[in-house]
């Protein structure tokens, strides 16, 4: 399967337009202690992802970059997309501190977009490397134990 670069930049485009959405349609910081530990804990878990694969080989495209290795270690061990469950857990952590319609709806077209993201990273994925099968087979993708 080859990487289609409109497909990526659209996908990652929808990702940064709801993100900025979502900011500028309420605070971006939590007041409610439990919120904030859901945007501190989809914070660490984002740097934890980038740091295990390495801060040079991150990209925010969907495309498997030509000299990239597949990571099985870190959160990697748990989940198949750690940063795209942190970008959904910060979104969240958002949306329930400052609730709206539009806000929600915002929210699940990123998720949308993020699947969307994930299944056609995961075809590129399993494209590139024979051991991704195995890996998915071990792995969840974006909930520990449930998805």
């Amino acid at each position: 399967m080859a990487p289609n670069r409109l497909k990526s930049f659209g996908l990652v485009a929808i990702q940064f337009g709801i993100l900025l959405a979502l900011a500028l349609t309420g605070p971006v910081l939590a007041m409610n202690p439990v919120f904030l530990a859901l945007e501190i804990a989809a914070v660490v878990l984002g740097v934890w992802a980038i740091l295990t694969v390495q801060i040079d080989k991150v990209s925010i495209l969907p495309d498997v970059r030509a000299d990239g290795m597949l990571v099985q270690h870190g959160p990697y061990r748990w989940l198949r997309h750690p940063m795209y469950t942190a970008v959904l857990l910060g979104a969240l952590a958002l949306v329930l501190n400052a609730p709206s319609l539009l806000r929600w709806m915002l929210f699940v077209v990123l998720a949308v977009d993020l699947l969307i993201k994930l299944h056609y990273e995961e075809g590129l994925l399993a494209a590139q490397y024979p051991e991704y099968d195995t890996f998915m087979a071990k792995t969840k993708r974006l909930i520990p134990f449930i998805y």
